[in-house]
C-alpha cells in the first residue's frame, strides 16, 4: 500500500455528509443544494446531439493525444479568447478528462520526488492540488488567500526558501473558493519568479467563462506570457474545461496547454496513465468550443442570480461580488460548522463550510467563519435559498 495515502484528509464532501447526519431536521421544506459546484443550467442541445449523432465512433479506440480537429478547436478558441497567435496545435495542447484528473496527474508526472519538494497553492484550495503533492512525492505549501489582500495570496510574501523548494505553483484564478481573480500585473511576477527559480506555474482557469464584467473577462497566464514575448510559454501551463463554461459536468473533457517540452512529457506520462477521451466525447467537445451564444447565456444567469441573492443576503451578511466564477465567500456570525449544520436542520440548505476547504498554518485558517455559497441551482431555487439562508441569520 502506498503509504502516503494515509496522508489524505477526507474530502469536503465527506466532512459535508457527516456535519449533515448530525442534524436534527425540524422542517419539512423541499431541499435546495449550494454546496457543490455542479452547474444546473441546461447543457446545449447542439452538444448532446454531436454525441448522438457519433455514438457508432464508440467502437474505436480514442488516441491519447485526441483528435487533431479537437486540438485545433481548442487552439482556435485560445487565440480568440486571450489574444495569442495561434498555439501549435500538435505539440502545445492536450485534450484531458476534464481539469481534476488532469491536475493530478499533472503532477505525478512533473515531480521529482524527495523531502523538500513542494507543491505550493493558494488557502483555501481545490483540494485535488494537495492529494496529487502527496501522491507525487511532494508536500503541499499554502499561501493563505485573506480578506486584506484581496482573497489572493501575497506572492511577494512568499520566502525565497519556499520559492526554491518549489516545484509546481499552482494558481487558480477566478478562484475556488473566493472568486478572486489574478491581475495580469500578477501573472507577469509570478512568471519571473517562475525563470528565478526553476518551478512550474500550473494555472486552473476553469471558471474563466463566468464574470459579471462583460468588458473585463479574466486574464489567462498565456496571455500573460504572450505580453511578455514568450511564445513558447516556457514553464507555463493552462488547465481549463468545459464543465464550467458549457454546463456540461458529466462530459469530462477539458484541455492542458501551454509549454511544449513540458507538454511532451505530461504526453509521454498519459500514453502510459491510459487516458483518452472518447471520440464522441471528443467529437461534441469540438462544438462547444465552437460557440459563444450559450456561454453569454450562461453568464447572463448568473449575473441575475449574483444580482438577486446579493440584495437579499447582504443587508444581514458580510458579503459581496466574487470578481468572477459562481461563488460567494460569505461571512457568517458564528461558527461555519455550526451555521452549516443548522441552516441544514432549519432551513434545508446546504452549503459548506469554509474550514473545509482549507488548512490551519501558523494559526490561521482562512476558512473559518466562512461558508461557500454555489450559484448553480435555478434561479428561483437561488433567491428561495436566500431568503431561507436570512431568515436563519436574523434568528441568531
Amino acid at each position: 500500500m502506498n503509504p502516503n495515502l494515509s496522508k489524505l484528509q477526507p474530502y469536503p464532501f465527506e466532512k459535508l455528509t457527516k456535519l449533515k447526519a448530525a442534524a436534527s431536521i425540524i422542517t419539512d421544506l423541499p431541499h435546495i443544494a449550494l454546496s457543490i459546484g455542479e452547474p444546473k443550467h441546461e447543457s446545449p442541445s447542439f452538444v448532446k446531439q454531436a454525441m448522438i449523432d457519433n455514438l457508432d465512433k464508440l467502437a474505436k479506440y480514442p488516441t491519447t493525444k485526441g483528435l487533431p480537429e479537437l486540438r485545433e478547436a481548442i487552439a482556435n478558441w485560445c487565440q480568440t479568447r486571450f489574444h495569442l497567435p495561434k498555439l501549435d496545435a500538435d505539440t502545445q495542447v492536450l485534450p484531458v478528462n476534464g481539469t481534476r484528473e488532469a491536475i493530478f496527474s499533472f503532477a505525478q508526472a512533473m515531480i521529482a520526488p524527495g523531502k523538500d519538494a513542494l507543491i505550493t497553492s493558494p488557502n483555501p484550495f481545490y483540494q485535488i492540488y494537495e492529494g496529487a503533492a502527496y501522491l507525487a512525492g511532494a508536500q503541499p505549501h499554502y499561501l493563505p488567500c485573506l480578506e486584506e489582500n484581496g482573497f489572493k495570496p501575497d506572492f511577494k510574501a512568499v520566502s525565497a526558501k519556499v520559492w526554491q523548494d518549489t516545484q509546481i505553483l499552482f494558481i487558480c484564478s477566478p478562484g475556488n473558493p473566493t472568486g478572486a481573480v489574478i491581475n495580469m500585473e500578477e501573472l507577469k511576477h509570478l512568471i519571473a519568479l517562475a525563470d528565478e527559480y526553476d518551478f512550474i506555474l500550473a494555472s486552473d482557469e476553469c471558471y474563466s467563462e463566468i464574470y459579471v464584467d462583460s468588458a473585463r473577462p479574466p486574464v489567462g497566464l498565456l496571455e500573460a506570457c504572450q505580453q511578455l514575448g514568450r511564445d513558447d510559454y516556457r514553464r507555463c501551463v493552462v488547465f481549463h474545461s468545459l464543465s464550467k463554461r458549457s454546463n456540461l459536468p458529466g462530459l469530462r473533457s477539458g484541455f492542458v496547454a501551454g509549454d511544449a517540452q513540458l507538454m511532451g512529457q505530461f504526453f509521454q506520462y498519459r500514453t502510459y496513465h491510459g487516458c483518452a477521451m472518447s471520440i464522441p466525447n471528443q467529437l461534441a467537445s469540438i462544438v462547444a468550443w465552437g460557440d459563444e451564444e450559450h456561454v453569454q447565456e450562461n453568464r447572463r444567469l448568473y449575473s441575475q442570480k449574483f444580482k438577486a441573492v446579493l440584495e437579499i443576503l447582504s443587508p444581514v451578511m458580510d458579503v459581496s461580488q466574487s470578481d468572477a466564477s459562481f461563488y460567494l465567500w460569505a461571512k457568517t456570525p458564528i461558527n461555519e460548522e455550526e451555521f452549516t449544520q443548522r441552516l441544514f436542520a432549519e432551513q434545508q440548505v446546504t452549503v459548506l463550510p469554509g474550514s473545509y476547504l482549507s488548512r490551519t498554518i501558523d494559526g490561521i485558517n482562512p476558512g473559518v467563519n466562512r461558508i461557500r455559497l454555489a450559484l448553480v441551482a435555478e434561479v428561483d431555487e437561488c433567491i428561495e435559498a436566500a431568503h431561507r439562508i436570512r431568515n436563519l441569520v436574523e434568528s441568531l
